[in-house]
Parts: C-alpha cells; structure tokens; sequence
C-alpha cells in the first residue's frame, strides 16, 4: 500500500450527546471528505461500532450514560477494535488530570472545546497517518512471516506433489486468496497447480511444456531473475482453459539461470493492494525458483549416485547345482541418500560364497568405497582364502586405503554338496537359518566389524540338511527407531517362517511384511540349500 493513502478520506464515529456540537464537528469533516458516523451517547456508539469498524472514533469525555474514558477503555479492551484510534474531546474535563487519564485510559489525542477546526482536522489527519502506518507495518509483518514459512516450506519440499504443495499454497497464504503455479518438475514434466484458498488441497495437473514457455514470455522471455506482470484474464484461459482463477491476474515469473525452465506463480489481481504485495509475490517467486532448482540439481545428482551406486552391485547370481539363489536391493527412497549396502555370490574352489554388508554412511562416498570392498572380496576368494582370512586382508585394505571407514559384513562358504556352511560375521546383521522341520534361529556369533583393526575370529561351520533356508539381509529391512532390534529379528524370523516356499518368494514376502516405509537401503539374499 501507497503511503500516500495514510491520510486518505475516513469513516469516522462521532459520539457527543451535545446535538450541536456533533453537528459542527461532523459538518467540518464531511467538508474535508470523509464519511462520518454519528452516535448522541455511549449505548448508541457502541452499537456502530459492533456493526463495523470505523477507521477513528472522536468521543467526548462526559457522555449521559457512562465516560468518554469508559468507551475508550472498551474500545481498546476488543481486539476487534483495539487499533481504532481515539480522540477524546471535551469542553468540561480541559486539565492536565483530564488529560492524563484520558491518554491513560486509552485517548491517543485529547482536545480542549471550544476547538479550531483546523487543529481537529489537523490531529484527525496525524493520528490517521501514524495508525495507518501502524497497521500497514504489522499487516507487512504478518506477511513477512507468512513469507518466511512459505519459503521454509518450498524449501523442504522433497518431491513433485509437496513442491506443488507448497508454491501455491505458500502464495495463497501470503495474500489470503486462491492461487495457481505453473513449473517444471523434477521430472520434467510441466505442471499446473491450483489452490482455491489458504489452507485448501492443492490440485495438479499436467500441461504441455510450450504452456509454461507461453506463460513464462508474457513477463520473463528468456532472462533471469524475477518478475510481476498483469495478464488478462483471457490470455490466463486460452493456456489453461481449466483454470479457476478470476478476473485479471497478477503474475510472478522467476528463473535462476539461463536455459533452465521458469516458475509461474498467479493470484487475482485484486488481492495484490500494492508494491508490498508485489514484492512479497515476486520474491516468494524467485524462492520456488531456486527451491525447484535444488531439487531438479539433487534429483540429478541422486540419480547419477544411484546409477553408479546399482554399477557397482552385482545384476544376477551364479547358478549352483545344490543351492536356488535370490536377491532384491531397494534403494531407501528416491529421496535418501545413496548407501554402502552391497551383496556377493560366486562359485569358488571352495564352494559357493555369499556375502551381504553395508559401509557406513549415506554418501557418494559411501557407495564408492562399498565398490572397493566388493571387488576386493571378490578377488581375495578367487584366490582361495577362507571366510576369515578374506576380513583380514579386507581389514588391511580400510587400514591403508581408508581408515575413518568401518564396514559390517557376513560371509557365508557353502561346501560342495550344499551339507554344510561356514559363517564369519564382522558385525553385521546374523544370518537366519531355517531348518526342514521349521526350526529358525539366527546365528549370532560373530566378531568385530571391519575398520577397527581388530582380529577376527574363525568362521564357525553348521551342519545343513536338505531342505535348509538361508536369509542374509542389511539392517534397512528390519531396524526401526522405536524398536529395540530383538523386538525386529523376531519380527523378521516370524516373517520368515510365514513365508511361501521358493526364494525368489521368500525375498518378496520379507520385503511386504518387513520392507515398508523404511529409511535405509535393503540388500536380501535368500537361499534354499538341496
């Protein structure tokens, strides 16, 4: 809003039970244009206030029925009319004490009858100016803060729907009106959403990119930066025809960089009252601008991590004549940060080697440095080495290569013929063995898990009849916040058993029963041993 129109024309509530003096008072301000109300005791002013607001009240102090203080107080007391303004007048109350109760009881001027109609005028219009101003700064505040949400939550936005979210309902927030967006997702597909009013559901839909370049060029072209512009109403159709906005629009249009694809925020024109508005508009604009460009940047980046990440993991297991395989790796969400999480199967001159384990962190890194050991194990059993003997010379590796790193891993040697196993854990998650008659237990000892420089036990050999079931699995599967992780083996080992025959059906009931919702990778491998 202007600050020109702080002194602008009232409405203005006159209580005097003097007729004469009423009638003088508001024939001077009707001449200077303003709308007077005209109230002949407390009762009857009170009632006009409860109708509607005025913008200042002049009260004289002794009025038939209670005090022009007494009204004051009540005024001041509403929080419906607690910023009205007040000027106490009187020609029988005019000393100091007067005057110092009528300021403390809720007077913001105090004038002495008879008065000049210029210093009424005059203490009218100054009293205007400084409550207009007033409410102008807290009306910004208001906005500031709802701005500052606003932007919070375009920031925290972790996808497509929550973005569309909350753009728009961020826009309709800070003017408190419908309100519509048009960008580019993630995704690359162009979006229109739209949001009836604060609060409400927001509806999005897809639109051909040419609408946005279309909505974009009516303010932006191909620049930088950020924008308002008014678009007609018709224009706003003829590219959305399923629009709900009304009237002429009121439109914001940012771009952070050359070439990238803009954001389009629309409200009504009639809710943008001035430059305040419009600049909170167009800098909320320019917020969803950079918003939605780190998050097209992280999608980018999350799913170059995750194609290096799948890269680095084996696509298929080794067929064995004594042993069915299975295996399924899920990513935490398309969100989450890549992890170290990996799995291993290959035939050896020893048997068949599974191995399952996680590096610690969710990084690049971290995927990175799990290719390292992959291989690494993959070369050390080729050579020969027994389970225990390969987490050695793996600890050696993490001693020179990376010494800040600890990685959990369990390595599981079928012998030829599939009748026994060799186990050596290096703190990770036990394997889950399930016998023929439907006996489960996990195989809990284990040693230190790599990166401490600590020796390692030697694997522990069990005897396996036909029929026997292995599960090795990441913590991702079964860890929960608010679950001790005895509570969530259990709860696993009872998934387990519960299960269908065959591991390819195994691997998909754990992850129904066990792998919703959850915010770490999952690795799984199952196998049947004949």
């Amino acid at each position: 809003m202007d600050g020109t129109q702080d002194t602008a024309p009232a409405t203005i509530l006159v209580i005097d039970d003097n007729e004469t003096n009423r009638y003088v008072l508001a024939s001077w301000l009707r001449r200077s244009g303003h709308t007077v109300l005209e109230a002949g005791n407390a009762g009857e002013g009170l009632a006009l206030l409860a109708a509607g607001t005025p913008d200042i009240a002049i009260i004289d102090v002794c009025l038939p029925d209670m005090s022009g203080f007494e009204v004051s107080e009540r005024i001041k007391r509403d929080p419906e009319t607690a910023a009205m303004p007040v000027i106490q007048i009187s020609a029988a109350a005019i000393s100091s004490e007067d005057h110092a109760e009528g300021l403390h009881r809720g007077a913001d001027a105090y004038l002495d009858q008879p008065v000049d109609p210029a210093e009424l005028l005059a203490t009218v219009t100054a009293t205007l100016r400084y409550a207009r101003a007033r409410q102008r700064a807290e009306r910004l505040t208001t906005r500031l803060m709802a701005l500052n949400q606003a932007t919070l939550a375009v920031y925290s936005a972790i996808g497509f729907h929550s973005f569309a979210a909350a753009a728009t309902g961020g826009a309709a927030a800070l003017l408190g009106c419908a309100a519509s967006a048009v960008f580019l997702s993630p995704q690359g597909q162009a979006v229109h959403s739209m949001v009836a009013a604060p609060g409400a559901r927001a509806d999005a839909n897809p639109v051909t990119e040419d609408v946005l370049e279309q909505v974009a060029a009516h303010g932006l072209g191909d620049g930088t930066g950020a924008v308002i512009v008014t678009m007609p109403q018709a224009r706003w159709r003829s590219l959305l025809p399923a629009a709900r906005l009304t009237g002429d629009l009121v439109l914001a249009v940012a771009r952070t960089k050359h070439g990238r694809p803009p954001v389009c925020l629309a409200v009504p024109a009639g809710a943008v009252t001035g430059a305040d508005d419009e600049r909170l508009v167009q800098q909320f604009a320019h917020a969803c601008a950079l918003a939605l460009e780190a998050l097209r940047t992280y999608n980018e980046e999350h799913a170059l991590a995750l194609a290096l990440q799948r890269s680095l993991l084996p696509d298929s297991l080794p067929a064995a004549e004594d042993v069915d395989l299975a295996f399924r790796y899920l990513p935490a969400s398309q969100n989450a940060e890549v992890g170290g999480d990996f799995y291993e199967a290959l035939q050896t001159g020893n048997g068949l080697l599974l191995a399952i384990g996680d590096v610690a962190g969710h990084s690049l890194a971290a995927a990175t440095i799990m290719g390292e050991v992959r291989h690494a194990l993959r070369a050390y059993a080729c050579e020969g080495h027994r389970p225990d003997h390969i987490l050695d010379r793996l600890e050696t590796l993490l001693a020179v290569s990376h010494p800040a790193i600890t990685v959990t891993l369990c390595i599981v040697l079928i012998e030829p013929g599939a009748r026994r196993v060799h186990i050596a854990n290096a703190g990770h998650i036990p394997p889950l063995l399930i016998g023929p008659d439907g006996a489960a237990h996990f195989h809990t000892p284990h040693g230190p898990l790599l990166g401490l420089q600590l020796p390692h036990p030697p694997p522990t050999a069990v005897d396996t009849p036909p029929g026997t079931r292995l599960v090795m699995i990441t913590d991702g599967l079964v860890e929960e916040r608010d679950l001790d992780i005895e509570v969530c083996l259990e709860n696993l080992r009872g998934s387990a058993l519960s299960a269908p025959a065959g591991p390819e059906n195994l691997c998909d009931h754990l992850l129904a029963t066990c792998g919703e919702d959850k915010e770490d990778d999952i690795a799984i491998i199952t196998a049947t041993l004949r």
